[in-house]
């Protein structure tokens, strides 16, 4: 099969789903909408879910798992919540077939096997595990109760794409209880912290932190705080969110505490999470015209090592001296892989594993043997280099951790030269499409304005971004008093 794909510049939505399905991250499933997430795409996610299981765990949390059916009285209970999820909503109302009389080998849905109550497969969990925190939650000395689950959750998405959005997706979501408002506060800015973290040290991905409008917060939320990247074509994404639920989960489940005065009260809450979609961001923060551009704090293969040869007598002295570098690598903590397969010529494979991401390749024949070195390329800057086989470990992590701060501020040059000033409307809709990217503009605070001006250009306002500079100003589309700039974009 071809490896090539299309070009950036030529079809920027091309070139990424053709790109997910040549590196082979993920494929197309059988059912609408899904995907199939192929061992090397779920080696990535596995590597974001082992660092960011870390970070959770460092900053208290534990890992619990809740049912996938949510029962609809259940789901009804907080209304926000069930009102913005119900378009999206999949649901069980029977648990049996049954052969088909009228057309031998077909399966009907049997008609006795009709559920007592209708079952939601949950579009998220606050629902079910708001019910089960009411009986685990008495006294003051229950809380904080801080527990995150990795899962599966259903939105049925009516337009969808790879990674980024999803029939069924995977994730993580925490949710928290509190004795106080304070502490479910600092909890949500934590939880931000550590996305924003997560994303700038592992994925090499600049991000803006902010909390997000009325109409654009998380539906039953008192506040949504978020952390928006940019992508290469112009358009954001938002990567992560972390939502202070105030008592409205706790209300709506009568989830009680008896605090250290004997009182009685609602616990204060949060949630927060974030999805295989920064899979998707990560492909298209960085990557490049001949494939994937991986961060090597986050690729499944960091070092790939290739050899080049003429006969079994070279082969046999290159394996025995890759079999020390292997080691000596595998000890310095890297991931290493030894393609010496004879199913394709060296130059296949240095397309293939170009393809696919992996930081750094190594080359090595029997001229580099006798002269004691091994042919080291770079594949984010395709920049090549000899290094001593004597103390290539120390050489590759030094390496390594050169690519990873390269490519962070390659994107952060990018977002950065990205972020314009628009004062009115006619230069607002001018930068959209000649300089697509974040535009910082004044906006009169109310959601009919923010609606307008997404129905007329599709951009929204990712965010408020966190500690904003407080500045007059006049709305780019009704002129009215404005107090600060917001961030505007076109988004995924």
């Amino acid at each position: 099969m071809s490896k090539e794909i299309t070009s950036m510049a030529a079809d920027y939505s091309q070139w990424y789903n053709d790109l997910v399905i040549k590196a082979g991250l993920a494929d197309y499933s059988a059912v609408r909408g899904c995907m199939v997430i192929k061992p090397y795409g779920y080696a990535l996610w596995e590597n974001m879910q082992r660092q960011l299981d870390k970070m959770f765990k460092e900053t208290g949390h534990e890992n619990a798992y809740f049912p996938l059916f949510v029962p609809k009285s259940l789901f009804e209970a907080e209304e926000k919540n069930a009102e913005g999820f119900a378009k999206e909503c999949a649901i069980v109302t029977h648990y049996r077939l049954k052969n088909d009389v009228d057309h031998p080998g077909k399966l009907i849905v049997d008609p006795e096997a009709k559920l007592e109550e209708e079952l939601v497969v949950r579009p998220t969990s606050e629902a079910i595990i708001w019910n089960t925190y009411k009986g685990w939650i008495q006294s003051y000395r229950d809380l904080p109760l801080l527990i995150n689950q990795w899962a599966n959750v259903v939105r049925w998405e009516m337009r969808t794409r790879l990674f980024l959005r999803t029939t069924e997706f995977l994730w993580q979501e925490g949710h928290t209880a509190h004795s106080t408002e304070q502490e479910a506060m600092d909890e949500t800015v934590q939880m931000l912290e550590v996305y924003a973290s997560f994303a700038e040290e592992f994925m090499a991905m600049p991000v803006i932190k902010g909390i997000k409008t009325e109409n654009e917060r998380f539906a039953g939320a008192v506040e949504t705080y978020c952390i928006e990247a940019l992508m290469q074509d112009g358009k954001a994404l938002q990567a992560g969110t972390s939502h202070f639920l105030g008592q409205n989960f706790a209300k709506a489940f009568d989830v009680k505490f008896t605090d250290k005065e004997n009182k009685i009260d609602f616990v204060w809450s949060t949630s927060w999470g974030v999805s295989t979609r920064l899979i998707g961001a990560l492909v298209m923060a960085h990557s490049d015209d001949q494939g994937l551009v991986l961060p090597p704090k986050l690729a499944p293969i960091q070092v790939v090592i290739v050899p080049i040869f003429k006969g079994a007598e070279q082969k046999e002295l290159i394996d025995q001296k890759v079999k020390v570098l292997v080691a000596e690598l595998k000890t310095a903590g890297i991931t290493v892989k030894y393609d010496d397969s004879d199913n394709n010529r060296p130059g296949w494979k240095f397309a293939e594993y170009e393809m696919k991401g992996v930081p750094v390749r190594i080359a090595i024949g029997a001229r580099d043997l006798a002269n004691n070195v091994v042919e080291v390329a770079r594949r984010d800057t395709k920049e090549k280099m000899s290094f001593s086989i004597d103390g290539l470990g120390a050489q590759v992590i030094n390496l390594l951790n050169q690519i990873q701060s390269d490519i962070y501020t390659k994107a952060k040059n990018f977002r950065d030269e990205r972020i314009t000033e628009a004062n009115t409307w006619d230069e607002f809709v001018e930068l959209l499409d000649k300089k697509p990217g974040f535009i910082s503009a004044h906006w009169d605070g109310t959601g009919e304005t923010e609606e307008k001006i997404k129905e007329q250009t599709k951009a929204t306002i990712r965010c408020i971004p966190l500690n904003n500079s407080q500045q007059e100003g006049a709305c780019i589309l009704t002129g009215k008093p404005s107090s600060q700039r917001v961030l505007f974009a076109r988004a995924y």
